[in-house]
């Protein structure tokens, strides 16, 4: 029986781990991901003084008072602040998919550059935390730019990164990262895995005449 090859292998190995760490992280990411919401505090703090009053934060959430009022139609129309309710882990599923790949690679010093890894995606998950919260808050304002007290280019810059923040970094930058800290296993077998792949198409009979 033949063997799967060394890129098969590592496909299927990686697929397998993220299965079981994405359920061990889904335990353990209200502690994991409390650097998060550290960082986002921060950022919210001294990024939107206009919006953000307070930030309160325990393992697993996260709660934003904001100076914006809006009429709630509830209470007759009386103005009421925001407070929006987040999860710093919201975004940090990034990490079981790092440590699947640097597992399936089976690399020398893979602890250390899962630590390393770890520590890299924290801004990014924060940034992605930190504009799920702003995106909240323009949605309660029903993106009125003068409850808002914006401009209409900085909401839709608001707009612009929350998507980003949420659709592309939690799994490009996890990838990219791996990609940095195992080139030496990406160039000697999944390159070359790709170019064998593709040697036998390439090196196949022409057209017959």
């Amino acid at each position: 029986m033949r063997r799967p090859s060394p890129l098969v292998t590592f496909v299927l190995s990686a697929f397998g781990w993220i299965i079981v760490l994405t359920a061990l992280w889904s335990q353990v990411s209200p502690w994991t991901s409390y650097p998060v919401g550290v960082l986002s505090h921060i950022a919210l703090e001294q990024g939107a003084p206009i919006w953000v009053r307070k930030v309160q934060l325990t393992p697993g959430n996260m709660e934003v008072e904001t100076s914006v009022a809006v009429p709630i139609a509830q209470a007759g129309g009386r103005l009421g602040e925001i407070t929006i309710d987040a999860s710093p882990g919201r975004y940090a599923y990034g990490l079981p998919i790092l440590l699947a790949l640097l597992l399936a690679a089976r690399g020398k010093g893979r602890w250390q550059k899962a630590l390393a890894g770890y520590v890299l995606l924290l801004p990014a998950q924060a940034f992605s935390v930190s504009f799920y919260v702003l995106m909240q808050v323009v949605l309660a304002a029903q993106t009125n730019i003068r409850w808002l007290r914006v401009s209409q280019w900085q909401m839709e810059a608001i707009v612009y990164c929350y998507q980003v923040g949420a659709l592309v970094l939690p799994t490009l930058v996890p990838i990219m990262l791996w990609l940095w800290l195992d080139r030496r296993f990406v160039e000697d077998v999944l390159v070359r895995g790709w170019r064998d792949a593709m040697a036998p198409a390439a090196s196949g009979p022409g057209p017959s005449n």
